[in-house]
């Protein structure tokens, strides 16, 4: 089994341009986020199953196929929310649901302050949504709470990933998937990725950090 896939695309390579650079406007930026995640979700769902039913066009009956499993979304708050509308393009049927960390700046841990998991009803597949997988931290504790509510099947989408990010989820998680446009190779003494694109939910949502 494949864990993990670096999507090989022109329009990654494109669009990755723009959100590496730091005089993209947020709008822009926003935009830019949008169509890199359409892009790793398009590969991160061309293996989901499928069953045959049978439609009705307007000339004759015809078989189709639809998705077999219930494909949920966790966006890691907040920077995952920049990911989510793109993935509900694709997956319009699918819940959210929403888990949130802030960054220990002194660690650069991630400690939770939000959590909307039901005590039930976990979908077949949950797919992770977090633009930057940096130290896996934030992940690997996401991971560990969707195991605990019984997701079977977990998947994770970045935009862009540390090699350190992803030995450390692999390591911990050999059955999770993991779906990046690009993964780079080091973290910083402040542990962000490097060369990066800064902090992505400043970015997305306009909140530039002073001092």
């Amino acid at each position: 089994m494949i864990l993990v896939t670096e999507i090989d695309h022109p329009l990654v390579e494109h669009h990755l341009c723009t959100v590496r650079d730091q005089a993209t406007p947020a709008s822009e930026f926003r935009a830019a986020i949008a169509r890199l995640s359409v892009l790793v979700g398009v590969h991160a769902t061309e293996d989901l199953p499928l069953s045959t039913i049978t439609v009705q066009t307007p000339i004759c009956q015809t078989a189709g196929q639809r998705l077999a499993v219930r494909v949920d979304l966790v966006p890691i708050l907040r920077a995952g929310l920049g990911m989510v509308e793109p993935l509900q393009g694709l997956l319009p049927e699918s819940a959210v649901w929403h888990l949130g960390m802030y960054r220990n700046e002194e660690t650069a841990e991630p400690v939770g302050y939000y959590d909307n998991l039901p005590a039930s009803g976990a979908p077949d597949i949950a797919m992770v949504l977090d633009p930057m997988l940096a130290t896996g931290g934030s992940v690997e504790m996401v991971i560990r709470r969707l195991i605990e509510w019984g997701v079977p099947e977990i998947r994770v989408l970045s935009i862009i990933a540390s090699k350190a990010g992803i030995q450390r989820v692999t390591r911990d998680f050999p059955n999770v998937k993991i779906f990046v446009a690009k993964i780079d190779p080091d973290l910083n003494d402040q542990s962000f990725i490097v060369p990066g694109l800064g902090d992505a939910g400043d970015r997305i949502f306009d909140t530039p950090q002073q001092g």
